[in-house]
C-alpha cells in the first residue's frame, strides 16, 4: 500500500527508529510517545484494523504479541509492567489504517485510559 505510512516504513521508504524486524513483523518507536517507551508493533502483512481479520491471521496476530513481550523486555520494561493497546477505528483513535499494538511503559499507567 503506497499511501500507508506503516507499509512505507516497513519497506524501508520513510525513516523509522527500528527496534525489531523479523519476516512477518517490525517493531519501531512512535514518533509521538505517550510514555517513556511507546513503541509500535505491526505486521509486515497490511490489514488495515481489526476489523479485517481472517481466520488465517490468528498465528500472525499471535506472533505480534509475543513480539511485544520481547521488545518489552529488550527496554527493561517487564518487571514494573507495561500496556498493550489495539486501536480500532476512529472513534478509538486509529489515525493509521494498517494493524498495530502500541506498547507502552517505563512510568505508572493510570486507568481509565482515555
Amino acid at each position: 500500500m503506497l499511501d500507508c505510512t506503516f507499509c512505507r516504513i516497513i519497506a524501508h521508504e520513510m525513516e523509522g527508529e527500528l527496534v525489531y524486524e523479523d519476516d512477518e513483523v517490525v517493531a519501531f518507536h512512535d514518533i509521538n510517545p505517550q510514555a517513556p517507551v511507546h513503541v509500535l508493533i505491526v505486521p509486515r502483512k497490511h490489514i488495515a484494523s481489526l476489523n479485517d481479520l481472517a481466520p488465517e491471521d490468528v498465528h500472525l496476530i499471535g506472533k505480534m504479541v509475543l513480539v511485544a513481550k520481547k521488545v518489552a523486555e529488550q527496554m527493561g520494561i517487564t518487571a514494573d509492567g507495561y500496556r498493550l493497546i489495539w486501536n480500532t477505528g476512529e472513534n478509538a483513535g486509529q489515525w493509521i489504517y494498517h494493524v498495530h499494538i502500541h506498547l507502552l511503559g517505563g512510568r505508572r499507567m493510570t486507568w481509565p485510559p482515555g
